[in-house]
């Protein structure tokens, strides 16, 4: 027929890629909004480990437990001196506690810390055969060996996905972020591996940490050097874009 003409059907365009915020007004859990701050680690920190220095398990393990109430920086002041007297479970199982106090006063609590290490020397030697164990049951029963402690051993020294490390830049970000609530260690790792796939357990804490360190500091955070601010709905932002 003159004049006729099918009807026009315009091709249906593909959907622009949702930007960062509007990721940021989904739920606080929904996948895409929990994929979005992973890529965003990952571009801010591709190469991050762990930042307390060592060449064995067995320096990580007392690096970690020397880590509790300091600063990874102090520990990797106090370390080298440390190993260099006593390098094995063997020879600090053997240190007096004074000489283990002196070595690590600076880090704090170091009566405490230094029964500590030495206890775990000689619970590895004694029921391990003097190696750091690699699981997480077996390495939560030496001393000073809490689930952090062995969650970071487990996943830097030996890659088993075991936990998701927590310390307080951990607990304060993931709550930031709203991908947990929980108001204790305990409960935020658990909620985080929920959240989290099971082969982000090791590096998210290593991102975070950075980023703790780097950009979302406790009391004034730098949202606005910060690439997952359009992501984050913390009421203590410090800027928003």
């Amino acid at each position: 027929m003159p004049g006729f003409y099918p009807e026009f059907r315009p091709k249906k365009l593909p959907t622009k890629r949702k930007t960062i915020a509007e990721q940021s007004k989904r739920g606080a859990l929904a996948k895409e909004r929990v994929d979005a701050i992973l890529t965003g680690l990952d571009e801010a920190y591709p190469n991050a480990v762990c930042a307390l220095n060592h060449r064995s398990p067995w320096e990580l393990l007392v690096a970690t437990i020397l880590s509790a109430q300091c600063t990874d920086v102090r520990v990797n002041m106090v370390t080298p001196e440390l190993f260099r007297r006593f390098p094995t479970p063997q020879a600090m199982a053997k240190a007096t506690l004074p000489e283990l106090e002196e070595i690590i006063r600076t880090t704090g609590f170091f009566r405490n810390k230094a029964k500590s290490i030495q206890g775990a020397a000689r619970k590895i030697i004694a029921d391990f055969g003097g190696k750091v164990p690699q699981t997480l049951a077996e390495l939560i029963s030496v001393p000073g060996a809490a689930r952090k402690t062995a969650n970071v051993v487990l996943g830097v020294c030996f890659g088993k996905s075991e936990g998701v490390v927590v310390d307080t830049h951990v607990f304060r970000i993931a709550r930031r972020l709203e991908l947990a609530k929980g108001d204790t260690p305990e409960k935020v790792e658990q909620e985080l591996m929920q959240v989290l796939p099971r082969d982000r357990w090791i590096g998210f804490s290593h991102q975070i940490i950075h980023h703790g360190r780097k950009v979302c500091d406790a009391r004034k955070p730098k949202c606005d050097k910060c690439n997952l601010e359009p992501l984050c709905r913390s009421k203590d932002k410090t800027w928003n874009s």
